[in-house]
């Protein structure tokens, strides 16, 4: 049994806020490079090399790549053989929050009430924690900051067995037609299928989280990313919505088990920044 104490996640986390909303993780890099080679509008190769020189300036000054720095939203994969001392583990996360926010002086997005009072909370606090319990003694801490631009064109279906594959892309494909340039794309498209309402959604969440270049094990879902980027892409609708073959840089899935009588599909949508950092501890 290994012992850890919980301000090393608090500082960890103080650290991943700042990272994460500073510097444009490698692999969006790559591929934003490689959509100018692939795109066919000279606006739409335009606002892509604006994008990549915003995130080198952002890296460079030490500010935020977008003035949206997101809800605080954290994954925990916590080893059952970890011992955690000294304090509670979600309000280390929220201190962790709390002092990265306040030190890379990026904005506070969180309201304490959703639809009435609206007050600004002023610090980012409470994280939105996923607590996964895996097996060995490390902590892996993912975080994820959400922006609300690409986090309000999300969309949760309650298919049939009968809608099949196409029904599920179809369902993808018009949800974003209908966003058009809200979720500032390029964009990653996560997507989850099966399990239920809750499991679905965070599943498609979940899917941002992987590298973009990386395909799902199964050849058949595999396919599927790659026949929705393609169809997503030939919607037109460009960076920045602006017109153009660059609509998304990809799209991954994510399956579960589903009851025979559903099969839940969610979308979870990320702007061009793609933003998320990871430590192990």
């Amino acid at each position: 049994m290994r012992e850890l104490n919980v301000a090393e996640i608090t500082g960890a986390i103080a650290k991943l806020c700042i990272d994460a909303n500073y510097y444009l993780p490698e692999d969006v890099r790559n591929a934003l490079f490689h959509a100018m080679d692939t795109e066919e509008s000279e606006l739409g190769r335009e606002i892509i090399t604006d994008i990549i020189k915003n995130a080198e300036i952002a890296a460079t000054k030490q500010v935020p790549i977008c003035q949206d720095t997101g809800l605080a939203v954290v994954f925990i994969d916590l080893g059952q053989d970890v011992h955690l001392v000294g304090g509670d583990l979600n309000a280390a996360i929220d201190e962790g929050v709390r002092q990265g926010y306040e030190e890379g002086y990026l904005r506070k997005s969180t309201v304490d009430d959703p639809f009435l009072v609206r007050k600004n909370v002023g610090d980012n606090t409470p994280a939105i924690v996923h607590l996964r319990i895996v097996p060995g003694e490390e902590v892996k801490i993912t975080f994820a900051p959400k922006g609300g631009g690409s986090e309000n064109m999300s969309a949760l279906a309650m298919l049939t067995a009968a809608d099949g594959a196409e029904g599920i892309m179809k369902f993808i494909v018009d949800s974003i037609e209908k966003a058009g340039s809200n979720p500032c794309p390029p964009i990653v498209v996560g997507v989850g299928i099966g399990g239920t309402i809750e499991k679905v959604t965070l599943m498609a969440k979940q899917a941002l989280l992987r590298t973009i270049g990386e395909h799902h094990p199964n050849p058949v879902v595999a396919d599927m990313e790659k026949e929705l980027l393609v169809r997503i892409n030939d919607l037109g609708i460009g960076p920045q919505g602006f017109g153009g073959r660059t609509t998304a840089l990809a799209v991954h899935i994510e399956t579960f088990p589903a009851h025979i009588a559903s099969m839940p599909v969610a979308m979870n949508l990320q702007c061009h920044v793609a933003r998320h950092k990871e430590i192990t501890l």
